[in-house]
């Protein structure tokens, strides 16, 4: 578990408030620690807790804590029934949906809770999640400072610890990925599929290179496949330790190498497998780096680097989706001067329908290029050669 170091704030103390102590602020999306701080409790009512919130102070939280998730779904209403303002495209409806996402969060998040130093939380009726957070922050010494985290993002912290417990069903593998806290989760079974069932170059039952591996489960699948041997890298200190500990649950520990690297390891492969974020924008927070890739950093690096990577007759297979194009964020001539300007050829391309839940939400604000959305497995080979 890496080491991870957090700020530090004054709170006041619960049995006088002219006095002050330190605890550590906690936020996995970076923000700031908060300058103004309200005790809040049962008494207070939405309207008002709503109120301060949107006035910028956090509330932090000592009542009942299952009233405080009442609170909190009470805040969210009054954000939901704001008039939005209607996007005239679907760039305009991007924007728009990521300005509202963010000032929703950044109001919601001024609901704060205390965790003791071994992470336990002294409210009524709170869970015991202890476990959660160590397994997202590390194992806790009973003697640390108290800190400080938002209600929602303990919802998510939550979350994650169910996600790893449960595991997620890979059919291609006919086993469970347990993804650990700040992983993305593959719950988009597309991509898995496609590099399921794309033909696997003879060379490539050798070895091969998974490129940006998070939670390990397209090095899996390559493992799973009969390559003898993987090298799947990541520089993210929670996914190199979340896909070695997955790859070691299904028995590809020996088969498969997990390596801290920026996108490439040292050397060539015959195959080599990447599936970059999807869309060019700047992450909020740690986890959306899944998801969005600021400038097109990580697709350009990948295109540009397997010259030198691939052997001769090797294929690089990259996964996108196009969901950035019914956007507007990038287009298809983009991508494929991309792919040229990197002295690639195009050799075969695999395409699957997006299938998650919004893609058939008409009240998804981004309904449309979410329905429209395809999946792609491009084969790509040096030019030339």
């Amino acid at each position: 578990m890496p080491d991870f170091s957090f700020p530090s704030l004054a709170l006041p103390d619960r049995d006088d408030a002219s006095r002050t102590y330190v605890a550590h602020w906690r936020s996995e999306s970076g923000a700031p620690a908060p300058r103004r701080i309200v005790i809040a409790d049962d008494r207070i009512t939405a309207n008002a807790a709503y109120r301060l919130a949107c006035e910028g102070a956090a509330l932090l939280w000592r009542g009942d804590f299952q009233n405080a998730r009442q609170l909190l779904q009470a805040m969210a209403r009054r954000i939901d029934r704001i008039p939005r303002r209607q996007a005239t495209s679907a760039l305009e409806a991007f924007h728009l949906h990521r300005q509202n996402q963010a000032q929703r969060a950044r109001t919601l998040n001024r609901l704060l809770l205390e965790l003791s130093g071994d992470y336990s939380i002294a409210l009524r009726r709170a869970p015991d999640v202890r476990l959660a957070c160590e397994q997202a922050y590390g194992p806790a010494d009973g003697n640390d400072m108290p800190s400080v985290i938002s209600l929602r993002e303990l919802h998510g912290l939550i979350g994650a610890y169910e996600w790893r417990r449960k595991g997620v069903e890979i059919p291609a593998l006919h086993a469970r990925i347990h993804p650990h806290y700040g992983v993305f989760s593959p719950v988009r079974g597309e991509y898995v599929d496609l590099v399921a069932r794309a033909p696997l170059p003879a060379a490539a039952l050798e070895r091969a290179f998974d490129i940006g591996t998070g939670t390990g489960v397209l090095a899996a699948v390559l493992a799973a496949r009969g390559v003898k041997s993987v090298i799947a890298t990541d520089c993210a200190p929670r996914a190199l330790a979340c896909a070695a500990e997955n790859l070691a649950r299904l028995g590809y520990g020996q088969q498969v190498s997990v390596v801290d690297a920026d996108l490439f390891p040292e050397g060539r492969a015959p195959l080599i497998v990447c599936n970059p974020p999807w869309v060019p924008a700047r992450p909020a927070s740690p986890i959306e780096r899944a998801v969005f890739d600021p400038d097109n950093q990580m697709l350009l690096g990948f295109l540009n680097g397997l010259k030198d990577h691939l052997e001769p007759e090797g294929e690089g297979w990259l996964i996108l989706s196009d969901f950035a194009e019914h956007l507007g964020l990038r287009t298809r001539a983009m991508l494929l001067d991309a792919i040229a300007h990197a002295g690639l050829a195009i050799v075969g391309r695999d395409d699957i329908r997006a299938r998650h839940p919004k893609a058939a939400d008409p009240n998804d604000p981004l309904h449309q290029a979410r329905a429209a959305e395809v999946t792609s497995l491009w084969r790509l080979r040096v030019e030339g050669r």
